[in-house]
């Protein structure tokens, strides 16, 4: 785990983040960074089997097979797994006497999220249902959860199914150029998700341009677009208000989510909606 620490000595609401296919827990520390200032205990998890060990030492030639080849169903087995496991050592820690962490985490309050594969994971974790809707992998601990880049299965029942018994708040980040190279994830894919949803405490950012790599640290080789300013403003500021919103119990944040406010940081082809 890498963790972010806010300042201070109070209990914090803690947030878990799940990397994307060959990345790390090093990746989007832009998120922990701002997530931390504003009064959240972040912790990063690293996946063995789907992180950046998958192609470090690989031929180019041969990383995208050998990426494809761990965007297995065993990985997003033992990413749940690592989660559960992860919320674990959280809660040992919190409660061992000289743990550095010793009293600094709120574990009553859980929100979860992650990138590409990551929000799979996360999905997962907060409501997704498998196999036209007869297995959960849910953990009840997690409160809240925000998705980047999230997908909606086109089998097993399809996004209905998957979707429609979610019964916390959920907070979408995709792109109109939302694509990735491994997997057969689309925009109408990542799309699909919202309306799937039920109401209440339901939330979606649409934002123009945005490619994969947009709620990455850094464009990557074969980006079509130079990378937008404003999209990780707007990021940074709608995640942290739903955090509060659903973490903290804050009722500014939520009227902030709820009414014009979220428009100010954003730009006009951008698409918000909440439901």
């Amino acid at each position: 785990l890498r963790l972010y620490l806010p300042a201070g000595g109070d209990a914090a609401p803690v947030v878990l983040f799940s990397h994307g296919l060959g990345g790390s827990n090093r990746g989007n520390g832009f998120l922990g960074e701002h997530w931390a200032a504003r009064g959240y205990a972040v912790a990063f998890v690293q996946h063995p089997g789907s992180d950046e060990a998958v192609w470090r030492g690989v031929a180019p030639a041969q990383r995208r097979d050998a990426l494809r080849d761990a965007a297995s169903v065993q990985n997003f087995l033992r990413r749940i797994d690592d989660v559960r496991a992860a919320i674990d050592a959280l809660a040992r820690w919190n409660g061992a006497n000289g743990d550095p962490l010793r009293a600094r985490l709120d574990l009553t309050r859980i929100g979860m999220s992650g990138h590409s594969f990551g929000a799979l994971t996360t999905q997962a974790l907060a409501g997704q249902r498998f196999q036209r809707g007869r297995r959960s992998f849910s953990d009840p601990r997690i409160d809240a959860a925000i998705m980047f880049s999230p997908n909606a299965p086109t089998r097993g029942g399809g996004a209905a199914a998957a979707f429609g018994a979610v019964d916390r708040p959920w907070l979408l980040m995709t792109g109109t150029h939302d694509t990735a190279l491994i997997g057969d994830a689309t925009v109408a894919s990542r799309l699909a998700v919202f309306p799937a949803l039920p109401p209440g405490g339901k939330y979606e950012l649409v934002l123009a341009g945005a490619e994969h790599s947009a709620f990455t640290d850094r464009a990557l080789p074969g980006d079509r677009e130079p990378r937008n300013a404003n999209h990780h403003r707007a990021m940074l500021a709608l995640s942290t208000a739903f955090w509060d919103a659903f973490l903290r119990d804050d009722a500014a944040a939520r009227r902030w989510l709820d009414g014009d406010g979220a428009r100010h940081v954003l730009q006009p082809a951008d698409r918000w909606q909440r439901k």
